[in-house]
């Protein structure tokens, strides 16, 4: 590490090896958090010059450098490497060595709590609404399937144990539905962390007048985060929320990937998994293997670690302990992949191939039972007694139409009554 780290006091030379274990991974990780960074730096800059802490032309050099050095990240001109201790002192390296003593005054009234606070909020909202575009892509890929494929029948299953006729339709207007409700989850999470934390300081304000609201304002929160211990205390806790609104996403495609895996076994032989989607044997030439799903099964775990990484790092006494640096990397490492993941859902969803005729001869003559019992009920009979007449039945059953038991489960949101214009609806009102 060059450069010399921005607490230093003068004092004797710094342990390498402590340093090095001080600073972690944050130089690697703060590249995600860098933009975000420099956008909130130019914010304070301005509410500095509103303070009378800084002088116009002070203000513009330094908002020009900080213009400059966010062209050189966006161009991959400048990378942080290990002559900076993180993100903040990287960019107090650069306005110093442009701008000199003007340069060093950028950290008037902030301390790293906030600032790392604030790059933080602002890394998580543009997070949260890739993670609401994305779920919205995947709910409208699912109600076009669901559409298309409204009354193809397929078995459907409880315990995995056959149990009533279904359809292709039911199938994925379920996940048409769970997402929209994790796209209202996503937005609802985002407007609950979307206050702004810069200028609170190391968690006890400062005596300078800080323009707060006006920097807040700037930076597109809707409310300044007022208590500045709370702000403090906030820290690990804003990441859980996004990063639990995101496992409510990669739940679903778990659920997904786990039918998928399933269905597309020879046994099942229901679906066919484009062979981009899959891979080869290293040592058996028969084999494609759904690789792809699997990864997508397993990136829940990925959110489900991180979020208990940042459980058991967060049982804190009130205020700023270092121990929250360890809340950085599996929030970003979470929402990296986790993302990722989700990207490759819509195509997924619109690539699957149905073998319409395996499913059909899948529902055997039991699977009709439920439909007898309910019929008979509808007749006036107990339905006790009419579940129990047909359970005597059951081995004598015979066939019945498959469309005709679709299309008579008219029930709202049932296999025949999906419900998809209101579903189609409700998506419009999200965009």
């Amino acid at each position: 590490m060059s450069e010399r780290p921005i607490w230093d006091k003068g004092g004797g030379a710094a342990d390498e090896r402590l340093m090095r274990f001080l600073a972690g991974d944050d130089v690697r990780l703060d590249q995600h958090l860098l933009r975000s960074d420099i956008r909130a730096s130019t914010a304070h800059v301005n509410g500095l010059r509103r303070a009378g802490i800084l002088d116009g032309k002070e203000s513009a050099a330094l908002a020009a450098a900080l213009n400059e050095l966010e062209g050189l990240v966006s161009a991959g001109q400048f990378v942080l490497d290990d002559r900076y201790e993180d993100g903040h002192s990287a960019i107090e390296a650069f306005l110093t060595q442009k701008l000199g003593d003007v340069g060093r005054k950028v950290h008037a009234g902030r301390s790293r709590n906030d600032q790392v606070l604030v790059a933080t909020r602002l890394y998580l909202r543009d997070q949260l609404d890739r993670l609401v575009s994305t779920s919205l892509s995947i709910a409208e890929a699912f109600l076009v399937r669901a559409a298309a494929d409204e009354r193809t029948p397929m078995p459907g299953y409880t315990h995995l144990q056959r149990a009533v006729p279904s359809t292709v339709g039911l199938w994925c207007a379920a996940f048409t539905e769970s997402f929209i409700d994790i796209t209202i989850l996503a937005r609802s999470t985002r407007e609950w962390i979307n206050t702004c934390p810069l200028g609170t300081a190391a968690g006890f304000g400062v005596n300078l007048d800080l323009d707060r609201q006006g920097v807040s304002d700037e930076l597109g929160f809707a409310q300044v985060q007022m208590n500045a211990m709370y702000a403090q205390n906030s820290r690990g806790r804003f990441e859980m929320a996004a990063l639990h609104a995101l496992h409510h996403a990669l739940l679903e495609v778990r659920r997904f990937a786990w039918d998928l895996s399933l269905f597309a076994t020879e046994e099942f032989g229901f679906v066919r998994l484009p062979d981009r989607f899959t891979t080869g044997s290293s040592i058996m030439p028969n084999k494609r293997n759904p690789d792809v799903v699997e990864l997508l099964r397993a990136s829940c775990a990925v959110v489900e670690g991180a979020m208990a990484e940042l459980a058991a790092v967060l049982g804190l006494p009130s205020g700023y302990h270092r121990d929250l640096q360890a809340t950085k990397e599996p929030m970003i490492r979470a929402l990296s992949r986790g993302l990722k993941a989700l990207d490759i859902v819509p195509d997924l969803v619109a690539s699957m191939e149905f073998d319409r005729e395996r499913m059909r001869a899948a529902i055997t003559p039991a699977m009709f039972a439920t439909d007898r019992a309910i019929e008979l009920a509808a007749q006036g009979v107990p339905f006790r007694e009419a579940y129990r007449n047909v359970a005597r039945e059951i081995e004598a059953m015979r066939d019945l139409p498959i469309d005709e038991s679709i299309a008579n489960r008219t029930s709202l949101g049932g296999a025949g009554n999906l419900g998809l214009e209101q579903l189609r609806r409700r998506l419009a009102g999200l965009r």
